[in-house]
């Protein structure tokens, strides 16, 4: 690797109470490794769902932080009910969400306002949040504007991580599967072992599960051979480390 630094950012996507049971295997099957990981938390996903409804699984997150797993917004609902997409915004898709890029269509003032009432709530709920991921890491760059000025200090896209406090991007590629379907689960499957064998000299990597991943057993065992090797090999770190 000539001596880059071999870094490793581990994070569980879709926290909330819809996929209680997954998040909460994911989150043992990091802890089973060493890892504590990022915890992206949506407040009501699809418009339903509200964390302030789950008291129980609001304990568990809160846990989770106090063991010290960092906490970033991963949207207010996740999905995009509601929000038309224009031609431009159907080509930015293609391959990479089933209509959940929650902040793929939206203009500042209305990612400012999701944004601003998605803090609100995990702060209310006794969280501290300390970044932001738009789903699907789909967003114009007009959100990643609204991060910066709502003092977070990370965020995250398709190719890496924005650092707000320093005002610089890391690349980082994500390890990611999709089991919505059984080709999409093998070809995933490949592509994960792909990343292992053509990624591993990259300096900085993102193992990105979500609890969907487990819904299909192709991927559900290719997320715990994948992590397995990710973390063996690299320094699993935290955002406030970049």
């Amino acid at each position: 690797m000539n001596g880059a630094p071999s870094g490793l950012l581990v994070s569980i996507h879709d926290v909330t109470p819809a996929l209680e049971a997954p998040v909460q295997a994911l989150w043992d099957l990091c802890q089973a490794h060493g890892v504590t990981p990022a915890l992206l938390v949506v407040p009501q996903w699809h418009g339903a769902w509200a964390l302030e409804d789950a008291p129980v699984f609001m304990d568990w997150v809160r846990r989770c932080a106090a063991q010290g797993a960092e906490i970033l917004l991963h949207g207010e609902r996740h999905d995009e009910v509601g929000l038309p997409r224009d031609w431009r915004d159907m080509a930015r898709a293609i391959g990479r969400t089933a209509r959940e890029g929650e902040f793929l269509t939206l203009e500042r003032d209305a990612a400012r306002e999701r944004i601003a009432r998605g803090l609100t709530r995990l702060r209310a709920l006794g969280l501290a949040p300390m970044g932001f991921v738009p789903p699907a890491w789909l967003a114009r760059e007009a959100t990643y504007d609204v991060v910066r000025e709502s003092g977070l200090a990370v965020s995250e896209d398709a190719v890496g991580v924005r650092l707000h406090v320093r005002g610089v991007r890391r690349d980082a590629p994500a390890v990611r599967w999709s089991g919505r379907t059984p080709m999409r689960a093998r070809a995933s499957q490949l592509m994960a072992t792909a990343r292992w064998q053509l990624q591993r000299g990259v300096p900085l990597v993102r193992l990105a599960l979500h609890p969907q991943d487990l819904s299909h057993p192709v991927t559900a065992a290719s997320v715990r051979v994948e992590t397995g090797r990710w973390v063996r090999e690299r320094t699993v770190l935290r955002y406030a480390e970049l």
